[in-house]
């Protein structure tokens, strides 16, 4: 079957958001490549964009990757206020999900508390420091109570 992976665009704190979230869900990144990394004749890279991220991407459980990269200046700002796709996590249990909503709302806008929610699930919504919308939930009916 298809995964579903998350990929987000930032404009140059691609490294720091991610050694966040490594923080929160453990783990080590399965790949870092940096705009320096492919600069080539056919392929000029300014000196502000070096040490950029092209592409990081950390595993998430067993089969999900969470991966992004850093937009080139050139390219214009990516709009962090903007209404964009929120990353849903589906833990195993509540107290995982308390953990990954607690860990990775730090210094983030909380837009729903995490609890029960009226169609059975346990269930929060915020906006992370670096913008980014997450749902966390854990649904008893699909993970087994």
């Amino acid at each position: 079957m298809a995964l579903i992976n998350p990929h987000i665009n930032f404009n140059g704190n691609a490294e720091e958001a991610f050694t966040f979230y490594k923080s929160v869900f453990g783990g080590e990144f399965a790949k870092i490549i940096r705009f320096k990394d492919l600069a080539s004749p056919e392929f000029p890279v300014a000196e502000i964009e070096e040490n950029k991220i092209m592409h990081i991407a950390l595993p998430i459980g067993k089969t999900n990757r969470l991966m992004a990269n850093d937009v080139p200046e050139i390219l214009g700002k990516t709009n962090e206020n903007e209404n964009r796709s929120k990353i849903v996590i589906s833990a195993e249990s509540k107290e995982e999900a308390d953990r990954l909503f607690n860990g990775l709302s730090v210094g983030g806008q909380i837009e729903m508390p995490i609890s029960d929610s009226p169609w059975g699930s346990y269930f929060g919504m915020f906006r992370d420091k670096y913008g980014i919308e997450w749902i966390v939930e854990f649904d008893p009916e699909y993970n087994g109570k």
